[in-house]
């Protein structure tokens, strides 16, 4: 379909006023707007017509059109605030702002940013101490280094250009950013001087940058949500402290005469002993050679693993995911609310005087032109419609603050709801796959193959091969394997012919049946051309997975999955950043040691005893080190999984020093928590989609992920659909004929938790009515016509104006 905006128009609605950046004449923001009604003086801005004045052209003289366009603009800017949940303080409130303001939200500027920094971030392989496959020079690494740092300057430049060093200490993270930008540039041009590197923790900050970029802004929110979570977890934590250090002062005065049992010979071994048996890995090297001489030591061993691994860490989860639902609850309202604040400022940006308390179709397209350029003529009528439920012809601001609910539907005729293959000549082959496919037995007779297919499988485990290629062959290279792939590739092509390849792809399961079955089918292509070629056989055992949609459980379990996929990609993320800060901080610290034949004379001698010519199975430990950021990242897993990590923590102890226990133990605290928040949020999603099922029926769910329009052609010269609008939507809308679209919306959490929260939107909702109305009155009218919106007070002062578009 075609653009609203005419094809000689930029792509980027942004980019309307940003062509003449380099030109010194703040006139010209808008100089490629044209208007028949233009006189010499600019236009007549006190025209019945035109609404508020856009802080963004204050000063400026404008004609009609260049005043609107200009309001569309601000107003754009503030609904893409409201949807990166943005603050409003750092709103460009003046031309001078505005093109550093452009600059920075440009796309293209985004993916520099992000790629400024994930280029720091790898810095960290090329670096001393370095993969040995990716090393560069001193001069090289710090050169990549300066350049990146240079970019992501500019981009901190150009936001204090329009937000100000004032507003800079309301916002931590631009703070935070610039201090640490500062000191990493000094220290890149201290190592480009001296073409050494020295003792650089700082590059564990390094993932600030990558964090701060707008492509991260999922792997922020979770970041916030641990930092709002962190006070019962503190509070937690020190109740946990408190019998740790309990228990390791008696278990000092009871077991520190024990010879045999060296974990207490001082208060500190004492208190580390009791601090790793709180991960249960070293339990039984602890307690025996106490057990040993008499059975009822293992009453302290006991009450306290009892005491702190199964009531307060059970505790502790508990509190987190109370804290952490309630916190969730709190950001949805928040979101909410900050979007209906970014809808009312840019509602206040689109009124007329002429129309105060509605904004026009034509206005409401202009808005769209510059918000979202992609979207058609047809797209901006519909979605116009669908929040004109009081059918008065204008967006009331009740009906205008849903305006982000409508940006999610994606819009097609009623008509193309007929089957794909309907008035086409595969017709009769279409019917014929939707009665196959339509059969009730159709879905047994699938999952008696996927069953067939399995025991397949087992029978060519079982029986005997010559060598492991021939063993691989059979399983998934074998006569069996052509028949069932070409079997279950038969059914995704009758499964396409009866709903067409776009409705197809539209279930989740059908993709994995697909892909699955193609990789399971390339598998075995490659096993016949390669045999040594062993990783394949993974790939048939896949199609298996279907068979878990028969049980319920199951399928609440993979819903939830589907629903916390961004979640856990932000997690995931957050863990990396988490690897990376210890890791730049384990190669400072430790990368000079070598853990070979180390720790003589302690209890963890024989885990690093290493030969050329012969090594037990403990002798590997060694390689557990932090020799680079490979190696960093592998024994930080090790350290996670908390199996043996007391091993890693004492060979370092007696090699760097009692104090380098910190390290580790910080380390276990920081996973601890991370983790436990991660749990949270497991269960968290896991309720909601359970009680999401128990309350909301399929019909219900139809009704809110689909919505319909009736319209026609006369309707939307009504509405006032003129020019290229008009143009566009003659093609859909013949005349004399009503028509229905459908809109659909995607199935997400969002959407869901609307749904699931609507007793509570309301109070919201009347909540933030009720504030409104107990806040005093800060607007002033304009004293050139009555019937003019109101317009914000600002503060006297040189710098300071009357600002618009601030409050409805």
């Amino acid at each position: 379909m075609a653009s609203l905006r005419s094809p000689s128009s930029p792509s980027d609605g942004y980019k309307r006023f940003s062509d003449d950046f380099a030109n010194s004449s703040i006139n010209n923001y808008g100089s490629n707007v044209t208007n028949s009604r233009a006189g010499d003086g600019g236009g007549d801005t006190n025209t019945l017509d035109m609404g508020s004045r856009s802080s963004l052209h204050t000063g400026l003289q404008m004609s009609e059109d260049e005043h609107w366009e200009m309001n569309y603009h601000e107003a754009a800017i503030y609904l893409e605030e409201g949807l990166n949940n943005e603050k409003f303080d750092s709103h460009p409130s003046s031309p001078e702002e505005l093109p550093a303001y452009l600059r920075v939200h440009n796309p293209w500027y985004h993916g520099l940013d992000l790629l400024a920094s994930l280029v720091l971030i790898l810095l960290a392989f090329t670096e001393d101490p370095a993969v040995p496959a990716f090393e560069l020079p001193v001069w090289a690494h710090g050169t990549i280094e300066l350049l990146a740092l240079s970019v992501i300057g500019i981009e901190l430049h150009l936001k204090l250009k329009w937000i100000g060093w004032g507003t800079i200490f309301k916002h931590k993270r631009t703070m935070i950013k610039g201090v640490t930008l500062l000191i990493m540039l000094l220290e890149a041009v201290v190592v480009l001087c001296r073409q050494s590197s020295h003792f650089r923790v700082t590059r564990a900050l390094r993932p600030i940058f990558l964090v701060d970029t707008r492509h991260c802004g999922g792997v922020r929110r979770f970041i916030r949500q641990i930092l709002q979570s962190l006070p019962p977890i503190l509070d937690m934590l020190g109740l946990l402290m408190f019998f740790v250090a309990t228990y390791s002062l008696l278990g000092y005065y009871l077991f520190s005469e024990h010879i045999d049992n060296g974990h207490f010979r001082t208060l500190s071994d004492s208190f580390v002993s009791m601090f790793v048996l709180l991960t249960t890995a070293n339990f039984p090297d602890v307690m025996m050679p106490s057990y040993a001489k008499s059975k009822w030591y293992a009453v302290f061993f006991i009450l306290y693993i009892i005491t702190v691994l199964y009531v307060l860490m059970n505790l502790m989860l508990a509190v987190v995911y109370e804290t952490f639902t309630r916190i969730e609850r709190e950001k949805c309202r928040a979101l909410l609310l900050h979007r209906r604040g970014a809808a009312r400022r840019a509602f206040r940006l689109l009124v007329s005087r002429r129309a105060p308390h509605a904004v026009k179709l034509r206005h409401f397209a202009g808005l769209i032109r510059h918000y979202a350029p992609h979207y058609s003529g047809l797209d901006v009528y519909l979605m116009f419609k669908q929040l004109n439920q009081s059918t008065t012809g204008g967006l009331s601001r009740t009906e205008f603050a849903n305006v982000y609910e409508v940006f999610a539907l994606r819009w097609a005729p009623q008509t193309s709801r007929a089957p794909w293959y309907a008035d086409s000549p595969l017709e009769p082959l279409g019917r014929a796959a939707a009665v196959i496919v339509h059969r009730p037995y159709f879905e047994y007779v699938i999952y008696a193959l996927i069953i067939g297919n399995g025991l397949a499988m087992v029978l060519r485990v079982l029986e005997a091969a010559g060598d492991l290629q021939d063993s691989a062959r059979l399983l998934c290279a074998s006569w069996d394997t052509w028949l069932f792939l070409t079997l279950f590739l038969i059914e995704a092509a009758l499964r396409i012919m009866a709903c067409g390849l776009s409705a197809y792809l539209e279930s989740g399961w059908n993709v994995f049946d697909l892909s699955v079955t193609l990789l399971a089918l390339m598998g075995a292509v490659l096993l016949t051309i390669a045999p040594k070629l062993f990783i394949v056989v993974m790939f048939r055992p896949l199609r298996l997975m279907r068979l878990y949609k028969l049980k319920k459980r199951y399928r609440d379990v993979f819903g939830t999955l589907v629903l916390l996929s961004p979640l856990m990609s932000s997690a995931g993320c957050v863990m990396l950043v988490m690897y990376y800060f210890f890791a730049i901080i384990g190669m400072e610290l430790f990368a000079g040691y070598n853990l070979r034949n180390c720790c003589i004379n302690t209890t963890v001698e024989d885990f690093y005893k290493y030969s050329e010519n012969s090594s037990t199975p403990l002798g590997y430990y060694y390689l557990n080190n932090f020799e680079n950021i490979l190696t960093s990242g592998v024994t930080l897993f090790e350290l996670t999984v908390v199996n043996n990590w007391f091993i890693l923590m004492n060979a370092f102890a007696s090699v760097a020093g009692q104090l380098s226990r910190l390290y580790f133990m910080v380390f276990y605290l920081f996973t601890m928590v991370v983790l436990t928040i991660v749990v949270a949020s497991v269960l968290e999603a896991f309720r909601f989609r359970i009680q999401y099922k128990r309350s909301t029926t399929k019909r219900d769910e139809e009704k809110l992920l689909h919505e319909e329009v009736h319209t026609s052609w006369e309707e939307a010269q009504r509405l006032g659909a003129t020019g290229d609008l008009a143009e566009q939507l003659r093609t859909y809308l013949p005349p004399g004929i009503d028509v229905t679209f459908i809109g659909t919306r995607p199935r997400t959490k969002e959407v869901l938790q609307r749904r699931m929260y609507q007793t509570e939107i309301q109070k919201w909702l009347a909540e933030e009515v009720e504030n409104d109305e107990l806040q005093p009155s800060t607007t002033v009218t304009s004293s050139e016509d009555p019937l003019s919106p109101p317009l914000i007070q600002q503060p006297d002062g040189d710098n300071h104006h009357i600002r618009s578009g601030y409050q409805l």
